[in-house]
């Protein structure tokens, strides 16, 4: 069994102090897949507005509205 509900892995991770502060979360993609599933998971990055990018194994989420720029 898992140790967290849909509900409670999401409570879990927006409880930690980066995602209050609207700064940058990661999480590995095959606990994302295991704990909530991948669409799940995008599907409530996409109803919060927060872009995710997914980069040698990690989504990697940004907590916040604003634009990214990928610089080099």
């Amino acid at each position: 069994t898992l140790p967290f509900s849909t509900e409670g892995w999401f409570a879990h991770l927006f409880s930690s102090q980066a995602a209050r502060e609207g700064s940058v979360i990661r999480r590995k993609v095959r606990d994302v897949d295991r704990f909530v599933g991948r669409d799940v998971f995008l599907a409530e990055m996409r109803r919060r507005g927060f872009p995710v990018v997914e980069n040698a194994g990690q989504f990697v989420v940004f907590c916040n509205q604003e634009p990214i720029r990928r610089l080099v």
